[in-house]
């Protein structure tokens, strides 16, 4: 069964095209050579991203792949300027990038609910002829056309907003953890790659407060090359600023496999390697406070840690206070007014292996051809006659 949560769509977006002006000139019963009135083309509507709180997935763009905006209307007489082409609003989730199917590059970021970026802006419409009236030219039987609309192909990626992101092993107990500490109910069961898709829990905190704690798939060592469930999960804790690393107590080398996660993670973005990072031992309730101690001798001096058991309880709370902790420390401030955006987040264009790995997934989306517009010839002017007495 194919999962409702979908994180990146291709689509086709076009803006409209500008309309054209007017030649119009001006004639009636006792005005024979009133001059030109030709009016201005209307402009091209816009394709336009906004921020939408109430979608969480990009699902509802998954069957709607072609957004065409509408086309500026033509001048007409008495300078009349023609109306502008409707915009086309494309609602996406908070949390949604924007890039270039063909060269992977950055376009924008939408962070904010209501928040509006123009993706391709319309063409603007032409001038009426009765711009080009000089002294010296005083009857001008040309107009400008308009500006031509613009085509693109666009990849939408969703990047979940979350103050806390779970990395670590299949099996590691991140959906256990944030089921015992949120109402979120991510599936559980003991064997690997139980989860498939991410998982947002609001962590109560003391005094209301609150946090938001992501879950992603488990990443094997070799994640950076394809294996397992890849790398793909990992732009959902890119926005994080705090990450949780979870390795069982049960592991021969946890020292290892924390480095082996750090490396996946340099890997897919080095910046990442930045955030603030928290280590947590997780199954406890296997040990006893004798092995315990053992282990704290060989875990990494770099990193603060902390040993824990969802299904329990153990050190759960202790967890609270140390993530909350790193949450308010001056390299993790969240500003708020970006929505959960770092000031400091700085995006960079999609690699070539995801750039085809997305385009292989979507496959190709056919174009429609564009209707061409018949513009007036010069040497086929005829004059219009007003109805005005």
């Amino acid at each position: 069964m194919e999962s409702n949560f979908i994180d990146y769509v291709k689509i086709c977006c076009r803006s409209g095209k500008g309309g054209r002006g007017s030649t119009h000139m001006r004639r009636v019963k006792y005005n024979p050579n009133g001059g030109p009135d030709g009016g201005n083309g209307g402009r091209g509507g816009h394709v336009i991203l906004r921020g939408n709180r109430n979608y969480w997935t990009l699902l509802h763009l998954r069957y709607e792949r072609h957004v065409f905006a509408g086309n500026g209307q033509n001048g007409s007489r008495n300078k009349s300027t023609g109306a502008d082409g409707a915009d086309k609003v494309i609602d996406v989730p908070c949390g949604t990038v924007a890039y270039d199917a063909e060269t992977g590059e950055y376009l924008c970021d939408i962070t904010r609910d209501g928040q509006e970026v123009i993706l391709l802006r319309g063409g603007r419409g032409g001038l009426g002829n009765y711009n080009f009236c000089t002294p010296t030219r005083k009857a001008p039987r040309f107009a400008q056309p308009g500006e031509p609309m613009q085509e693109k192909m666009i990849i939408l990626e969703l990047k979940l907003l979350a103050d806390v992101g779970l990395v670590g092993f299949p099996n590691a107990g991140k959906s256990t953890l944030l089921a015992s500490v949120s109402a979120a109910k991510p599936k559980i069961a003991n064997y690997p790659f139980t989860t498939m898709e991410p998982n947002l829990g609001i962590v109560s905190y003391r005094e209301g407060k609150s946090f938001v704690m992501a879950d992603i798939p488990g990443i094997i060592e070799g994640a950076s090359e394809g294996k397992g469930l890849g790398l793909r999960f990992l732009r959902h804790i890119e926005r994080n600023s705090v990450l949780l690393f979870m390795v069982p107590g049960d592991t021969d080398d946890i020292r290892r496999e924390y480095e082996i996660l750090l490396s996946e993670l340099k890997t897919f973005n080095p910046d990442m390697l930045d955030k603030e990072r928290i280590l947590a031992i997780t199954k406890c309730d296997l040990l006893d406070e004798e092995l315990i101690s053992m282990l704290e001798t060989g875990l990494p001096s770099d990193v603060p840690h902390i040993f824990i058991s969802a299904v329990t309880g153990y050190g759960v709370s202790q967890l609270k206070d140390l993530l909350w902790q790193a949450l308010n420390s001056s390299n993790a401030r969240i500003s708020a007014a970006d929505g959960g955006a770092t000031d400091s987040l700085v995006h960079r264009n999609m690699s070539s292996n995801e750039l085809a790995e997305i385009n292989a997934a979507e496959g190709e989306i056919s174009v429609p051809e564009m209707e061409e517009e018949e513009y007036e010839e010069l040497e086929d002017f005829e004059y219009e006659f007003d109805d005005e007495p």
